[in-house]
């Protein structure tokens, strides 16, 4: 089972790597089902939300 505390400290250890997946999962998302916006909004928060912050600019 997922410890959460885990995922938390990895994905704080390893934040660009993170940014840059969310990156990559929101830019499928917005070409397979459009709403932009929506998406940008949501990976934007999710790389605010780990590490020191986005590190992808």
């Amino acid at each position: 089972m997922v410890d959460f505390d885990d995922a938390k400290k990895f994905a704080d250890e390893h934040d660009k790597q993170v940014d840059e997946g969310l990156q990559k999962a929101g830019d499928e998302a917005s070409q397979r089902f459009g709403h932009e916006q929506q998406v940008d909004k949501l990976v934007n928060e999710g790389q605010e939300r780990t590490g020191s912050g986005d590190e992808v600019p």
